[in-house]
């Protein structure tokens, strides 16, 4: 493939940009290799699932789904929800490519809408050129598809001990999400504090407890979220405006 010198200079770029984010994806990959193998799943199941999966928080549920043996439809719903926030993103990523860009730059940019990847690719100045994402998933895609790999590889020839020890790492990845923007809006801790006694109550409590855990995550999902966002709105600042 041959690149025009600024589609070269922008891959070059993205391929900077990209090296740290592709560190963060594999130490959170291997976890996650960690969380596939005690699923059930080979370290070949496992890459290829984080190879058409480029999102933790919904890899991860689709994990837990399948690990609660979770019927197809169940473990649709719930990576959907899981991943509603990148349509979102891709809405806005749209607005900054420019106009006449084939649909193929648009259709594998995307694909590969991350957290990440859009922060780096939206903060750009003027135009989106394609290949500065493209080179930023140079570096990324891969380190959090092998990383998924050697996770599940490591889990099936280390000791127990061990790979329980790894098996928290992801709990304390999602606890590093949720407390700081707890620390600071206080209803964001009320509702995470909401989320784990509902969590219990259909885990423990009989009426409740028949209900299988993948559709009372889709449920409890569903319900908390669409309560806080009818009751506790989010205001835009002047900054934000």
């Amino acid at each position: 493939m041959i690149l025009r010198d600024e589609n070269r200079q922008a891959w070059h770029e993205g391929m900077k940009d990209g090296i740290p984010i592709g560190l963060g994806y594999f130490a959170v990959a291997f976890s996650l290799g960690i969380a596939a193998f005690n699923a059930g799943m080979s370290p070949i199941e496992a890459f290829w699932t984080s190879a058409l999966c480029n999102a933790s928080a919904g890899e991860y549920a689709g994990i837990t789904m399948i690990a609660a043996k979770a019927v197809y439809l169940e473990l649709a719903i719930v990576t959907l929800i899981a991943n509603a926030r990148y349509m979102l993103m891709s809405c806005a990523l749209s607005q900054r490519i420019k106009p006449g860009t084939k649909f193929r730059h648009r259709l594998l940019l995307g694909f590969y809408v991350t957290d990440e990847l859009f922060a780096i690719s939206v903060a750009r100045k003027g135009y989106l050129n394609p290949f500065y994402t493209y080179g930023a998933i140079m570096m990324a895609a891969p380190c959090w598809a092998i990383g998924t790999f050697i996770g599940a590889v490591a889990g099936d020839i280390l000791p127990l001990r061990v790979v329980s020890a790894f098996s928290v790492a992801l709990y304390g990845m999602f606890l590093a999400i949720i407390i700081p923007p707890g620390k600071e809006n206080k209803i964001i801790a009320y509702l995470v504090a909401i989320s784990f006694a509902a969590s219990f109550i259909f885990s423990e409590i009989p009426l409740f407890s028949n209900i299988s855990s993948g559709t009372a995550i889709i449920i409890l999902t569903v319900v908390i979220s669409a309560a806080a966002a009818i009751l506790f709105p989010h205001k835009e600042n002047k900054e934000e405006s």
